[in-house]
């Protein structure tokens, strides 16, 4: 534990204007970050006594190292920086908003030549036009089913389109009269495009002007005596009346708004938004977060406006934002807000009328979901401290091990071996910290040598970081031979972070990200037996390193081995403790198989092509394209290779030479007749 005068800016060191501020913990990560009108002041109030301090604050101050500061010129320039920098460096003791599910959304493609409506969930497109969030996807179906009957636009895919246009043959939408069918020519592109305009007023809430329109047009339809043309009118009428009726009116027409409330205990607090548009509901989505720092009301309020307005432009942006309770610096917010827009918003606490109303209502949402939530949590919170606890007591450690790395080799009979490291912090998943290695130090299968290898490279890399940050005066030499540096790898799965190389481009040193390897565990598994666990304490030893616990998981009998120990540790089948580090082990496992099999599979596609320098996989396409096959290429002379579009001189004697030095295998031979079999090497070798 730090102790907050040791790293004490001194008097009269920190301005007295605007800015930001972090702060970094022993190993540089930036563990908070706050903005002030003042920065003496509030960075000031950090340094008192202890004892006056919030608990939360106290626990933050005393996990920092350092305090570091940024100056701006006004508090929306802070106000910004501040949001920035959350995103970026997702600091442990700010509150962040978690989503408690992917909200789906109604969107129309603008940006297609042929607009398209459909539900989308995930990060918002540019040129698509949203409406929502909505509670469910089924939801949006409904209500798109009804308008299409009045804005029949396109909803089929991309494939289905284009073979709908081929073919020439609307697809079953079209038949009925729910799809204008542009794929087959019936509108123009511009009379789709005017459709999906009209359909995407109407969600917006422009809605009595054009029902009135169409009643207007049914009633000079039916004086007409055009009464097929009036009915169908009048059923479009309806249908838009059923559709308006699925999102009840709650405030004037024409209002847009979104209602905010927060619900809040010692611990956590929900946040639920209401978003109303045109006077109706047209979206609800609710967050909740733990209070990690001392925050009340306001606070949790600001954060909440910076989450759910940090990327929106634009319309995104409401007139009027109603809120529980005002932010501190109200006035910047709502210039931040302003600046959002592109046009004046009102943030203010709703006093009297439906507003009020209204937002009771939303604050008994916020009071359910976090009910809701905490019911769901509690079981699960428990039985992770319950396992972390167990595993402590079980490996004899000095506190719960709130961050474990477990490392696991993969390989087929001995090719393509690699390893895979895994990172838990909490009893949960850090899939942004995890890693993959390529074995580089020998060839062949020996698992106990390559988890040596693994272990102590990742651990060199630890203290490298170390001694660059200054963390200490001098780096132990390692017993043993220097570990290999990591070797560059193919990019990793979704989720996961692609291995290192030590011999390339460092990462940045003082920007806050978590470093590629600076972070230590209290706790290191191997997926193995007593040799594996062997080997990795033994690089450990080598490197200087005993603050570090290692223990090991056999699979046969599900054994916990410890380092220097005949017998292992034996837990119980029902343990929590042990459920965990079978998780663990098991999702090492699981990331490690699915690096080996994408290196396997990449070396069976392999071409010849591939060990040219220089050569990207796009000239590689035009290549193959313009002479139709490796074979082919390899009979070219440089001038014809020179023809190639992108490819130059050296280049093509490059390539020359590296087909070259890579004679083709025999060719087959049908031993029923004796012909020759051509192979065409198109793409492989």
């Amino acid at each position: 534990m730090a102790d907050p005068s040791s790293y004490r800016p001194k008097p009269g060191q920190i301005p007295d204007s605007p800015g930001v501020y972090k702060f970094r913990d022993e190993h540089r990560r930036v563990i908070y970050v706050g903005k002030a009108k003042n920065l003496r002041q509030r960075v000031a109030n950090y340094f008192q006594d202890l004892a006056n301090l919030h608990p939360r604050t106290r626990t933050m101050v005393t996990t920092a190292a350092s305090v570091e500061w940024t100056v701006v010129s006004t508090e929306v320039e802070a106000l910004q920086l501040e949001y920035s920098w959350i995103k970026e460096f997702d600091p442990r003791f700010n509150v962040k908003y978690r989503d408690d599910k992917s909200y789906p959304y109604l969107a129309v493609t603008l940006n297609e030549d042929f607009p398209r409506v459909q539900v989308m969930r995930g990060a918002k497109k540019k040129g698509v036009r949203y409406f929502g969030p909505y509670g469910h996807a089924w939801a949006i179906r409904e209500t798109v089913d009804l308008m299409l009957r009045v804005f029949p636009v396109r909803t089929c895919s991309a494939g289905v389109f284009k073979n709908a246009a081929r073919t020439g043959r609307p697809c079953l939408l079209g038949y009925i009269g729910k799809c204008s069918a542009p794929c087959v020519g019936r509108v123009t592109p511009e009379e789709h495009r005017e459709l999906a305009e009209d359909f995407c007023d109407f969600m917006a809430g422009r809605t009595g002007t054009y029902i009135r329109r169409l009643e207007k047009d049914m009633m000079q339809a039916a004086e007409e005596m055009e009464y097929e043309r009036a009915a169908r009118l009048r059923d479009d009428v309806e249908a838009l009346r059923r559709a308006m009726e699925k999102s009840a009116v709650v405030l004037a027409d024409a209002t847009d708004a979104d209602l905010i409330a927060v619900a809040e205990d010692e611990l956590e607090a929900a946040v639920q938004i209401f978003h109303v548009r045109g006077g109706r509901v047209r979206g609800q989505r609710g967050w909740v977060t733990d209070k990690v720092e001392a925050v009340d009301t306001a606070g949790l309020v600001e954060h909440a406006l910076q989450q759910l307005y940090g990327e929106e432009t634009g319309d995104s942006v409401p007139k009027e934002v109603l809120v529980p309770a005002l932010p501190e610096d109200s006035e910047a917010v709502a210039q931040w807000l302003a600046g959002r827009r592109g046009s004046q918003v009102s943030l203010r606490i709703p006093q009297r009328g439906d507003k009020k109303d209204l937002m009771a209502t939303v604050q008994r949402n916020a009071l359910q979901a976090l009910g809701l939530h905490k019911t769901k949590r509690a079981s699960d919170l428990t039985t992770r401290s319950r396992a972390l606890e167990e595993i402590s007591e079980a490996l004899g450690l000095d506190t719960a091990p709130l961050r474990i790395e477990c490392y696991d080799i993969s390989h087929l009979q001995g090719d393509d071996v690699v390893a895979s490291m895994v990172v838990f912090e909490d009893g949960l998943a850090r899939k942004s910290e995890y890693r993959r290695f390529q074995i580089k130090g020998f060839e062949g299968q020996d698992d106990v040598r390559s988890m040596h290898e693994v272990i102590g490279r990742r651990f060199k890399r630890y203290l490298q970081d170390k001694e660059r940050t200054g963390e200490w005066e001098e780096t132990p030499a390692p017993a043993g031979p220097a570990p290999t540096g990591l070797a560059p790898t193919d990019p990793a799965p979704t989720g996961a972070v692609p291995a290192v190389d030590d011999t390339g481009s460092e990462p940045r040193e003082d920007d806050g990200r978590p470093k590629r390897f600076a972070y230590p565990p209290q706790l290191v598994v191997v997926d193995g037996g007593q040799p594996q666990v062997a080997a990795a304490k033994r690089a450990l030893d080598e490197l200087g390193i005993d603050d570090i616990a290692v223990c090991g998981l056999a699979k046969r009998l599900e054994e916990v081995w410890l380092p220097d120990d005949d017998d292992p540790v034996v837990m119980p089948r029902s343990s929590e403790g042990l459920y965990l580090l079978q998780r663990i082990r098991d999702e090492a496992h699981r990331f490690a198989i699915t690096y080996q099999r994408a290196k396997r599979a990449k070396r069976i596609r392999s071409s010849p092509l591939d060990d040219v320098a220089g050569l990207g996989e796009t000239r590689k396409q035009a290549l193959i394209k313009h002479f139709g096959s490796v074979k082919k290429l390899r009979q070219a002379t440089i001038d014809e290779i020179c023809e190639v579009p992108g490819i130059g001189r050296r280049t093509a004697e490059s390539l020359a030479a590296a087909l070259a030095s890579t004679a083709p295998a025999a060719p087959a031979v049908n031993t029923a007749t004796g012909e020759i079999i051509e192979d065409d090497d198109g793409g492989t070798s």
